[in-house]
């Protein structure tokens, strides 16, 4: 990526659906005017408001009772239980004058898993909110310093991106800064779409700037009141206690919109893209443990501080040590209390000999010992020697390079990232306050010149140019002689942690490029939130403790798919790995990460976090003369290549879109949306805050818009089809009334049955023709298929003693990655349970003469993106060649499976060209395809 270049970004389905189910919940709200040019609106009718003090701010419409009924529909729509009542919060604002107004917001929670883009999502969905409403203020509340700057980063790297998509729209990003409080007055006042972007603990407390009544006097938060923001919560299971509720409450937001992988409480939950959906549908990278656990050789003091619970006679502690037995050193779990000796309770073992008398409960999660070792819960110490971390850091390093040199043809540069729990591990000061290289740091440029030499010329750069630390800073010492020291920072969001922040955040797009050195990150607690970068293939965790960080939240740091020098997206699920290398075993690493998701989201990961020692390399086998002619007369009937061309009969796409729309159990009338009176609004005075525009109330009475607005345009940016097609649908289909309704939902309704019934038509109309002299080649075959033992039939040990026969290779390969759901949700994989039992079916049943499973490269074009079928399958005394279309996964949705089955559709209109040579059937099993 030559410096300069930006990131891609891509229209994602998935991203889609969350905004859109946040645009649905306000179905009803008046309509932005310049997306619909509404006539003679009214005060009271507008979602923005112009203030006589010159603030320009929010306005909401929509009754209590019609936001629920919006929830529940949307809920419905995405698979959700639907909520028996609104969340949403009443409470009375005080102005500075001290007057009472009441207030009201509603709270809406979307779940979005770690690296699936949702800062990315929060920000497209302010500009559709901007588009389709004309919503104005937004305010993005962040509980970090690093979540901060990851936010301003996104914010600056999309504004092309949606420039792009929403017509130029200027969008004005302000970075709350304590010190620039005027700041605030042209966030009030700007008639731009607007968005605030600050940390909660700007403005928690009385003492803080922007609650401290100035010259004016009123507080600059006022600034904010005034506009009624739709605030943006990011990490909001961070916000849950009684201090940072309120402040968010002292916000007057117009609503909330809380966006993380890990809520504690879902406040109308609108959309959920959990752990297993991403997983298996390819939108992260998917997990390899490469774990190092320590031998128990009990050289040193070992300690696993397990439980501290109150009994009657004071604080007891529970904790693991090696103690001496009539037959060698066992680990135990033994019970202290204040002023036991470790050196007793370990029968005198010389390793507890000094410093392990238990002194201290500081708390109820961390004991403290007489030599000034601290453990807390869960914590251990003495479990891993230095020659186990340096050896993690060799299996890091033979990683890197590993992965490096299948990935750089293709463009994508590799990242390492270490986590650290003490700085001076990795760089250390000598007496006159110069930094030396730690342990940790002469460990690695060892590992790395070692593979260097394995890999000539792979990496271009000395050691000591591509690894470098971002930690805490603090100063040394002072005037002229201060010098800038790295420190073991734990304080989350410090002003010692904004320079660190600023510099990794600011240099993303540079730590992508091939062109600066710098590949292996060391970090204490700078990264371990708000921070990721899409080519981070390897982490490895180096703690003399082992590490308290939560595995979902380490593991986050490396999830989003990588990109190309290109700034482009590659979704290939070969190039898109993320291996870990804990300081523990795999199956503990697994358990624990397994355990954390389904604590977290009640849905179970068992089974996708993979073995990284337990690979094969699965080579095609040396096939008898006979089966040699067998594959290749089968190869040689399947293997063309096709395009494909439409008929699309307008008239029946105009009858059948028309009948869709009257079906009415399918596609229900659109309700008249209940409003609400304008919602109370602080008029800001130089003398203060006054007054209030309107108070708080419902009525019944229905917003009517006074004439249809221009629909055309709306639909055609959805459904290309011609105008006075779309004036046939909708004239015949009787529903234009519901445009003078409700219009947002009335437009959505008709491009939702319109473009259904115009795939269908094209599916149905579709025909296929070979490319002259374009074919497959039997190549595809030839490369070696490096997968885990766990996805290959039958289950093999590493030498692969046990060959399977009928096939082409010496194990067959299951989970080949196939593009299920299109552009839209790629890399969607068959259930691996259902394909070993169809290659185990295909291989003891006599019938079968042969079977393989197809290339992932062998695709099909389709109107709804390309097709991989799965198997081809040959009968005793059977010529023809037969085709599974998929074996069905359980983590697809139906209306998912809706776009897979119009694929299937095209797969088998694909395979008629074969005439009779090829059978196309879309089963689960091979009992199924046999009947």
């Amino acid at each position: 990526m030559a410096q300069g270049m930006k990131l891609q970004f891509t229209h994602q389905a998935y991203q889609t659906q969350a905004v859109q189910s946040v645009v649905k919940v306000f179905d009803g709200q008046p309509l932005a005017k310049g997306s619909f040019e509404l006539a003679n609106t009214h005060t009271g009718t507008a979602s923005v408001q112009y203030a006589p003090d010159g603030t320009i701010g929010n306005s909401l419409h929509l009754s209590a009772e019609q936001l629920l009924t919006n929830v529940q529909q949307v809920q419905k729509a995405n698979g959700l239980e639907a909520a028996s009542e609104l969340a949403a919060e009443t409470w009375t604002l005080t102005s500075a004058q001290g007057e009472e107004q009441p207030a009201f917001c509603p709270h809406f929670s979307l779940e979005m898993e770690t690296g699936t883009g949702k800062t990315y999502t929060f920000i497209k969905t302010m500009y559709e909110l901007n588009k389709v409403y004309g919503f104005k203020k937004f305010v993005v509340v962040v509980p970090s310093v690093a979540i901060r700057e990851g936010t301003m980063k996104n914010l600056e790297v999309t504004r092309s991106h949606f420039a792009a998509d929403y017509g130029n729209e200027p969008c004005l990003p302000i970075l709350y800064n304590s010190n620039r409080l005027s700041d605030l007055r042209h966030f009030a006042q700007s008639d731009a779409l607007s968005v605030l972007v600050i940390n909660i603990d700007s403005f928690t407390k009385d003492s803080n700037k922007i609650n401290q009544p100035g010259e004016r006097a009123f507080a600059p938060i006022e600034y904010i009141r005034s506009v009624n923001p739709i605030v943006i919560v990011d990490e909001p299971q961070n916000f849950e206690t009684d201090i940072r509720r309120k402040a968010l409450r002292d916000l007057n937001p117009l609503c909330t919109l809380r966006y993380s992988a890990t809520h504690k409480y879902h406040y109308n939950l609108l959309y959920s893209l959990d752990p297993v959906k991403a997983y298996d549908l390819g939108l992260v990278k998917q997990i390899e443990v490469d774990g190092v656990q320590a031998d128990e050789s009990h050289n040193q003091a070992f300690i696993e501080l397990l439980k501290i619970e109150q009994k009657p006679k004071g604080m007891a502690a529970k904790v693991r040590i090696d103690v001496n037995e009539k037959n060698g050193v066992k680990r135990k779990d033994v019970t202290i209390k204040l002023g036991d000796d470790l050196y007793t309770k370990s029968k005198q073992r010389e390793a507890y000999a000094n410093g392990y008398m238990l002194t201290e409960f500081l708390s109820d999660q961390e004991i403290e010992f007489s030599g000034g070792t601290r453990l807390r819960l869960k914590e251990q110490q003495g479990g891993l020697t230095d020659d186990v971390m340096r050896f993690q850091i060799e299996r890091t390093v033979a990683a890197h390079f590993a992965k490096l040199k299948n990935l750089k043809p293709i463009g994508v540069k590799v990242l390492s990232l270490f986590f650290i729990d003490k700085v001076a591990n990795y760089r250390s000061y000598d007496e006159d306050g110069n930094p030396v290289p730690g342990k940790f740091a002469q460990w690695f440029e060892e590992a790395f010149n070692k593979y260097a030499q394995k890999y000539p010329g792979l990496i271009p750069h000395a050691a000591e140019e591509v690894h470098n630390g971002y930690f805490s800073q603090d100063k040394k010492g002072k005037g002229s002689n201060a010098k800038t020291i790295w420190i073991d920072s734990t304080e989350r969001g410090s002003k010692k942690d904004d320079e660190t922040y600023a510099l990794i955040m600011q240099k993303k797009e540079q730590l992508l490029s091939e062109d600066e050195p710098l590949q292996f990150i060391f970090s204490h607690t700078a990264l371990r939130e708000g921070w990721d970068n899409p080519n981070v293939f390897q982490i490895c965790t180096l703690n003399e403790t082992q590490s308290q960080m939560k595995k979902r939240q380490e593991i986050g740091r490396g999830l989003r798919l990588a990109v190309n020098q290109h700034g482009a997206r590659v979704e290939d699920k070969a190039v898109n790995v993320l291996t870990v290398i804990p300081n523990e075993s795999y199956e503990a690493f697994a358990r624990t990460l397994q355990q954390e998701i389904e604590d977290e989201t009640g849905v179970s990961f068992k089974g996708r976090v993979k073995n990284a020692r337990a690979k094969a390399r699965v080579q095609r086998r040396a096939l008898s003369v006979e089966d040699e002619a067998l594959f290749k007369a089968i190869w040689n009937k399947i293997n063309y290549q096709t395009r494909y061309s439409v008929k699309l009969d307008t008239a029946e796409l105009v009858s059948q879109s028309v009948a869709a729309l009257k079906d009415t159990h399918q596609y229900p009338r659109v309700q008249a949306p209940k409003v609400r009176s304008l919602r109370a609004r602080l008029v800001m005075k130089q003398e203060g805050i006054q007054g209030v525009r309107n108070a708080v109330g419902e009525t019944d009475a229905h917003y009517q818009s006074p004439r249809v607005p221009d629909v055309y345009a709306y639909i055609q940016n959805r459904v290309h089809l011609s105008r006075s097609t779309l004036f046939a649908i909708l004239e015949q289909s009787g529903r234009l009334d519901e445009l003078l309704i409700n219009p947002q939902a009335s437009l959505d309704l008709v491009v939702t049955a319109v473009r259904k019934t115009l795939q269908e038509l094209l599916v149905e109309g579709i025909e296929y023709h070979e490319i002259n002299g374009k074919r497959y080649e039997m190549t595809l075959f030839d490369e070696p298929v490096e997968t885990y033992l766990s996805s290959v039939y039958p289950q093999i040990q590493d030498d692969l003693t046990t060959p399977v026969s009928k096939t082409v290779y010496e194990a067959q390969p299951l989970d080949e990655e196939k593009q299920a759901m299109g552009d839209a949700f790629p890399c969607v994989f068959s259930d691996s349970d259902v394909e070993n039992r169809f290659a185990q079916d295909c291989s003891l049943d006599e019938r079968v003469k042969f079977f393989f499973k197809l290339p992932g490269r062998f695709r099909i074009d389709t109107p709804l993106g390309t097709y991989n079928p799965d198997w081809a399958v040959v009968f005793e005394g059977d010529t023809r060649v037969y085709f599974v279309a998929e074996t069905k996964s359980s983590t697809v949705e139906s209306d998912r499976r809706r776009d897979e089955n119009l694929k299937i559709r095209c797969g088998r209109k694909h395979f008629e060209l074969a005439e009779e040579d090829v059978v196309y059937k879309d089963v689960d099993s091979l009992k199924a395809l046999i009947v």
